[in-house]
């Protein structure tokens, strides 16, 4: 069987058996996506041990099957991350002004606090500096954090053993930062997983309520299209016309049906009112109100479209020349005879303003005749096909540009150059493109993907990445690590890295800060780049937003800090070493 077949085999096992592990639970609990991680450390090491499954070469290089299982694992982790960026882009920028320096200064704590205990294990004589980043980046969960470590000790150690010092015996052994971030990895998902856990036990958290109180938040500030039914009653309005009723002219308040001596029919603005009339009215409440109060009194009376010849029908923008342009320039109104009375985007309603600019997905819900609705649906699209249909070339151009992005070298005097990655490029070039992208590219482009496709993009991504990540760790010898080395040793004082700052600060940001507990498990998770912890978090809702704008707000500026954190620590170390590099 050739190494490809035989890599596919191991990829899929790893997969079916952690997704089966992660759909266990106990009282509720589960590890989630989690559980593909712990099924690869097992698959890679029954592969190694029993089936000659090697990932290095006698010589030390690689072989061809790591470097097919390295370009998979980053695929599916720029996979993943492309589709958290565009799930959150759109909003990603109002979190910002938001709550986002609060979000921003937890995760920059757990940072703190995790840089603090790994150089006081070092201090106190407990682990060598090359174990301490490799530890670090492990219980972090950070993979360019590893990079930037491994580079750094071998920049440090080569400068050593050029000024004629034993770089190894001082504890910078490029061979050794590995190891101990395979050991504290696992552990490191974990302690991000019973944080979770332990703050909503502890302060027993309905994930059902935080997400309501969530979403109740983020709809304050819009108000929610209501609708009456008023008959027309005061005689200052007998002979006015629809467009006199107070908040028509000025769109917040749409007159979308009339009913007059039992006839149903779709009004114009220049309808002359009459005693009696019964006008259909949406908008928001307070405006609503004002005008119910001023033109007559609120009535029971339904005004069904059932048995006319009217039709009430919602049509989805998917046309390329629509998207972008607003409601007046379409003129569906006065060409077609319909009224338009609301606007639903994401799940959000919102008034048919003259000037609301129209984007893909939306749904614009039309009252008037159907043969003029038909005609209007052929302008606007409304073909559900497109919406089911994932544009690749702007998923490509994303990750190219997120890849260049990722590549740029941040330079700082005194400190090797560092980078964001491409993980961390990938994300920010997502967020940016969902948030400016169809503006950017005159609307012939369009980012948003249909919900299926998201789901999918970042389900494959996470899944690929985390069974590769185990299977390589169980194939370089974690087994071995954790049963004859220091490997137990380093776990449990990587522990103490990853617990206490997460426990600490999740405890503060949720009974002092009062941050939202999804919106929290988002920060925790992005805090460590974790993105097993934010599949883990994302499942607890059956809306993955709250979560996801959690991590988003804190991913980019926290990948920076990770990437620098253990450079500083190393520069630390060395400056109290008395040594001069």
């Amino acid at each position: 069987m050739s190494s490809l077949a035989l890599l596919i085999i191991y990829l899929s096992v790893g997969a079916v058996l952690g997704i089966a592990l992660g759909q266990l639970k106990y009282k509720g609990v589960g590890i989630g996506i989690g559980g593909v991680l712990f099924s690869g450390i097992f698959v890679g090491h029954i592969a190694h041990a029993y089936f000659g499954f090697d990932l290095s070469l006698a010589s030390g290089g690689p072989t061809s099957q790591e470097t097919i299982l390295h370009f998979l694992q980053e695929f599916g982790l720029m996979l993943f991350v492309y589709g958290i960026g565009i799930q959150v882009g759109p909003s990603f920028f109002a979190a910002l002004r938001g709550s986002g320096l609060k979000l921003i200064s937890l995760a920059v704590s757990i940072i703190v606090l995790g840089c603090t205990i790994s150089l006081i294990l070092y201090f106190t004589g407990i682990v060598t500096p090359d174990a301490m980043v490799g530890m670090y980046s492990g219980s972090i969960t950070n993979t360019p954090a590893l990079s930037a470590a491994i580079d750094m000790i071998a920049n440090l150690g080569k400068d050593m053993q050029n000024a004629g010092m034993d770089a190894k015996a001082l504890g910078f052994d490029p061979a050794t930062v590995p190891q101990a971030y395979a050991v504290a990895y696992p552990f490191g998902v974990c302690a991000i997983l019973i944080t979770m856990i332990f703050i909503r036990t502890f302060f027993k958290v309905s994930t059902e309520i935080a997400g309501n109180s969530y979403a109740e938040k983020k709809m304050q500030g819009v108000d929610t299209p209501i609708t009456h039914n008023v008959m027309i009653q005061n005689s200052d309005f007998f002979g006015k016309t629809i467009n006199d009723i107070p908040c028509v002219a000025d769109g917040t308040v749409i007159c979308s049906r009339i009913k007059r001596n039992g006839e149903l029919s779709v009004p114009t603005k220049d309808l002359v009112l009459q005693k009696g009339d019964i006008v259909h009215l949406v908008g928001g409440a307070k405006y609503v109100s004002k005008a119910t109060q001023t033109i007559g009194t609120e009535t029971k009376d339904v005004l069904t479209t059932h048995g006319t010849t009217i039709s009430v029908r919602h049509l989805i923008i998917t046309n390329n020349n629509v998207m972008g342009r607003t409601l007046s320039e379409l003129e569906l109104e006065s060409r077609y005879n319909l009224v338009i009375s609301r606007v639903f985007r994401s799940g959000v309603q919102f008034m048919p303003t003259p000037n609301l600019r129209l984007a893909l997905g939306d749904e614009i819900n039309v009252v008037g005749s159907m043969e003029n609705i038909r005609k209007a649906g052929k302008v606007v699209g409304n073909s559900s096909m497109t919406m089911n249909h994932v544009p690749m070339m702007p998923i490509f151009i994303g990750l190219f540009f997120g890849m260049l992005l990722g590549s740029i070298p941040i330079s700082i005097p005194g400190i090797p150059p560092m980078r964001l990655g491409v993980i961390g490029g990938t994300l920010v070039v997502a967020i940016l493109l969902a948030r400016f992208g169809d503006a950017l590219t005159f609307n012939k482009l369009h980012w948003r993907l249909p919900v299926s496709a998201l789901s999918a993009f970042k389900e494959i991504g996470i899944t690929l990445f985390l069974t590769i990540v185990g299977i390589r760790a169980g194939a370089n010898g974690f087994v071995d690590v954790l049963t004859h080395g220091l490997g137990f040793y380093w776990m449990a004082w990587a522990t103490l890295i990853s617990i206490i700052p997460l426990m600490l600060v999740g405890f503060i940001g949720y009974k002092f800060f009062k941050v939202n507990y999804l919106v929290l498990c988002g920060v925790l998770a992005g805090a460590c780049t974790d993105p097993p912890a934010l599949a883990y978090a994302n499942g607890m809702y059956k809306d993955a937003e709250a979560s996801s704008i959690g991590y988003a707000t804190v991913y980019p500026f926290v990948m920076f800090l990770r990437i620098l954190s253990p450079q500083i620590m190393l520069i630390i170390v060395t400056a109290t070493m008395g040594t001069s590099l």
